[in-house]
């Protein structure tokens, strides 16, 4: 008996000694950005040297159970310093603050005016570095946004750098695109070539689009919404990484990152250096670029700091002519699909030859200064330039059409383009060239400062304040590159020109077309009052600018400088945030804007004259949007709807998208609506499992009919018959514009999306997306022939985009291994459409690319 009862109390002993061995308590807390609050979704909470431990929902919360006896737990995510906490049993941590892993970003991020979620009221979305890496692959920067709402991107004519994005309907010249808070909207017509951008994915720290009217305090306002890019600061700790990547048609690119970490000076520095070269997925479009950036920060004390920043891509690259569009069947006959490349040609050596090229370097640097006055009180202020060189090449001459893309004579029996054959006509041609390639160069010097001071009035009002002031001269030249066999060239343009020799057998390197600058003065002032207060958040802002125009010309003038012409323009605009409970908020906002017209729209004829238009007027926005919010652990969801009415725009095009001899128009006084509703949803219904979808309905049209102003080849204003006359003469042709009730084209109006990513370990990684595109309709090849009809609408069309990632650990190193394929089922579509009718017949198109891919591998110490 008494052997019997030592057995059971053994038993037990050793039962109870199991369940205390597996015990456990329970640990829980919400993980948020030490500087501005909001929860950080995503987040890793491990038991150091274990597997063991979860991730931060969409409200930043995590659970976890530990086994008794744990010591600490570590929680990290990308872009902070990891935390660890001392545990002691159960326990609730509250708020657990990560602080940034960067030095100078959170004064950046104030500067740069980023949103916050369930708070700032606008419609929000951000691409972190991350899904950057994971996304990218090939395509170009503004692509990995396909997947936002109201966003449509496409390659265009398939060259390096040649991609576009519209917003909401709205063109990049309507986008303000920020870096570092630092607009690079183009000064005189308001675009971006992400060409001169190239290098800026692998320097990104994180990527927001705000659409509509966004929270950016800068004096020039946006229409559509903004692209703000937060590049890399100066990293806190001392490492940096290497890469190396491939993909298809001989794409390659290596890169190199390395960083001091804050040193004990106060001085932290960080330099990244990268190549990227390949023989393009389009016939014809072999490119090189670099870039550089280079970041120096000193903390001087804990009231001033100090940065310097400079990056630049320096690339060439050969290109798809705008006009080389083709009509769906001759792109069906072409030997090589829709890779032929119209202006792909040889020489009469025999040797690959493209008159279509580019060249750019668009270097910028800054120096921020971060002045924390008091615990209230801080200033923010950049000082910036970038001092631009580089153009393109393009086809001039009497005869100049041989060049095109569209020209069917000069062609071998293979479809290419028979240089060749120029070379020997102009060769034996006693007027010399008639045909020759014209080195187009936009060099530009642009010079900024934008200062704001942040207040806290009390502990519900804040006051922020400024001023944004720029410089820009943009110098546009074009001189003779190849003369293409000819023993000189005679430029017909001289016959224009009041100082230059109309006769004169000019050789490479002399000046014809045109010699001027654009010079543009702009200063404004902006300020915002916050009023938080619980769960509202609210805002009222104003910014007034003056913009002033002038231009220089060496080439029609004798160095005459126009007079200055001024538009005075405003924004005003408020919104408000409620935070219903911990689940819902509503947003709303409104805002009206009074933009000055672009350089290019008050100097229509600007590679011709000084005279400017006087139907310049500035454009006119009216906006007011609704959005609700929610957010739990498990769904994060968001609604949203916008009304847009912009009256006097300005638009500009080509009279005949198949003629590049056809000429030019520009329209004033043109409006349209554009209005929608968007809706994003990302969920996490299982460990490792994430799934996001969006759908974006818009519908864009213009609303009355209007006039367009004809201009040649050469962008110079003629009569009814086709004759020179002086700008602003009522003699320049003026031809009706039907465009009311006609649909925006250019970007589909209709797009979805739906993904999703999943952990089949903690260091292996796949995703999947899909986006569809729908409501397409071409963007009119003659606006002037336009009926008040719908031009055609493109078929809609879906991609399926796949990658994978694998992180695992080289001695002391980490090593991330990529994989990315984009249009993984080769589906066939047409991206981009001309029309002026509504049959397919008469469209011209490119197409979009078929199935790419890449693959990397980066080791990071």
């Amino acid at each position: 008996m008494k052997k019997a009862m030592r057995s059971i109390l053994s038993m037990a002993a050793l039962m109870m000694l199991s369940v205390a061995a597996i015990a456990q308590t329970t640990v829980k807390g919400v993980v948020v950005d030490g500087s501005t609050n909001e929860t950080l979704p995503g987040a890793s909470v491990v038991i150091p040297g274990t597997a063991t431990g979860t991730v931060t929902g969409f409200d930043g919360a995590f659970v976890l159970e530990v086994p008794n006896g744990t010591k600490t737990i570590l929680v990290s995510f990308v872009g902070f310093l990891d935390k660890e906490l001392t545990l002691n049993g159960t326990q609730d941590f509250g708020t657990i603050k990560l602080e940034s892993d960067a030095v100078g970003l959170n004064e950046v991020s104030v500067m740069a005016s980023v949103a916050i979620q369930r708070k700032t009221p606008v419609a929000v979305s951000t691409i972190s570095p991350e899904i950057i890496q994971e996304k990218l692959g090939t395509q170009e920067f503004p692509e990995v946004l396909k997947s936002t709402p109201g966003v449509y991107a496409t390659k265009q004519g398939g060259g390096f750098g040649d991609s576009r994005i519209n917003m909401r309907g709205f063109a990049s010249e309507n986008i303000a695109v920020m870096i570092n808070g630092i607009p690079v909207n183009d000064m005189e017509w308001g675009g971006v070539y992400w060409s001169n951008w190239a290098g800026l994915s692998d320097v990104t720290r994180s990527m927001q689009t705000q659409r509509g009217l966004g929270a950016a305090k800068i004096a020039a306002p946006s229409v559509g919404g903004s692209i703000n890019i937060l590049t890399k600061t100066t990293d806190m700790k001392k490492g940096g990484s290497v890469f190396s990547g491939i993909g298809n048609d001989g794409y390659k690119k290596t890169a190199v990152t390395l960083s001091t970490g804050l040193m004990d000076n106060g001085y932290a520095i960080t330099f990244s250096g990268s190549k990227t070269e390949g023989d393009g997925y389009i016939m014809g479009t072999p490119f090189e670029g670099y870039s550089y950036f280079l970041n120096v920060s000193k903390q001087i004390n804990e009231k001033h700091q100090l940065s310097f920043t400079a990056f630049g891509a320096p690339q060439w690259h050969d290109q798809r002519s705008r006009y080389d569009a083709r009509k769906i069947e001759e792109w069906r006959d072409f030997k090589d699909g829709y890779k032929f490349n119209a202006t792909y040609g040889f020489d009469v050596n025999g040797e690959y030859m493209n008159v279509s090229h580019n060249f750019y370097h668009k270097p910028q640097i800054s120096l921020n200064h971060f002045w924390t006055i008091d615990e209230k009180t801080s200033v923010s202020t950049a000082v910036y330039a970038s001092i631009s060189t580089g153009g393109g090449w393009s086809a001039q001459g009497n005869e100049r059409s041989r060049l095109y893309g569209s020209d069917t004579e000069y062609r071998t029996i293979e479809g290419y383009k028979d240089y060749a054959r120029i070379q020997q006509e102009n060769s034996i041609d006693p007027n010399g060239s008639q045909a020759i390639i014209g080195v187009s160069n936009n060099n530009h010097q642009w010079y900024g400062l934008l200062s704001t001071i942040n207040k806290d009035l009390t502990d519900e009002l804040n006051f922020s304040g400024g001023i944004d002031m720029r410089y820009y001269i943009g110098e546009h030249t074009r001189t003779v590159g190849d003369l293409l066999g000819g023993a000189f060239f005679i430029d017909p343009n001289r016959e224009d020109s009041d100082v230059l020799a109309n006769d004169e057998k000019l050789k490479e390197g002399d000046v014809i077309g045109r010699d001027y600058d654009g010079i543009v003065l702009s200063t404004g002032g902006f300020a915002q009052i916050e009023y938080t207060t619980g769960n509202l958040s609210s805002f009222v802002s104003g910014a007034i600018s003056n913009t002033n125009y002038k231009r220089r010309d060496r080439f029609y003038y004798d160095d005459k400088t126009s007079k200055a012409y001024n538009y005075i323009g405003g924004t005003l605009k408020g919104g408000a945030n409620y935070n219903i409970n911990e689940y819902h908020n509503v947003f709303a906002n409104i805002g009206a804007i009074s933009r000055a017209p672009y350089f290019s729209n008050v100097f229509t004829a600007k590679d011709f004259s000084n005279v400017a238009n006087e139907d310049a007027v500035n454009e006119k926005i009216y906006s007011v949007e609704l959005g609700y919010g929610y957010k739990s652990s498990i769904i994060s969801a968001n609604v949203n709807a916008y009304y847009t009415m912009w009256n006097d725009k300005a638009v500009t095009g080509l009279v005949d998208r198949t003629d590049p001899d056809a000429g030019s128009y520009n329209m004033t006084g043109v409006n349209a609506l554009h209005k929608g509703i968007e809706i994003d949803i990302k969920a996490k219904p299982a460990d490792g499992l994430s799934i996001y979808a969006m759908l974006s309905i818009g519908d864009w049209k213009w609303q009355d009919d209007t006039e367009a102003l004809i201009f040649d080849r050469d962008g110079k204003p003629v009569d009814e018959n086709g004759n020179v006359v002086e700008a602003g003469s009522d003699k320049q042709n003026k031809v009706s514009a039907n465009i009311a009730n006609v649909s925006v084209g250019d970007a589909a109006q209709t797009t979805a999306a739906i993904g999703a990513n999943y952990k089949l370990t903690k260091d292996l990684k796949i995703g999947v997306d899909y986006n569809y595109f729908a409501r397409l309709f071409s963007n009119p090849t003659n606006v002037t022939d336009l009926a008040g009809t719908n031009t055609w609408e493109v078929p809609d069309y879906g991609v399926v985009d796949a990658n994978v990632k694998y992180t695992f650990a080289v001695g002391p190193f980490t090593a991330i291994a990529s994989a990315k394929v984009m249009n993984l089922f080769d589906a066939e579509y047409i991206a981009d459409s001309y029309a002026t009718t509504n049959k397919w017949q008469d469209a011209t198109v490119f197409y979009g690319f078929g199935r790419t891919w890449t693959a990397s591998l980066k080791f990071k110490f």
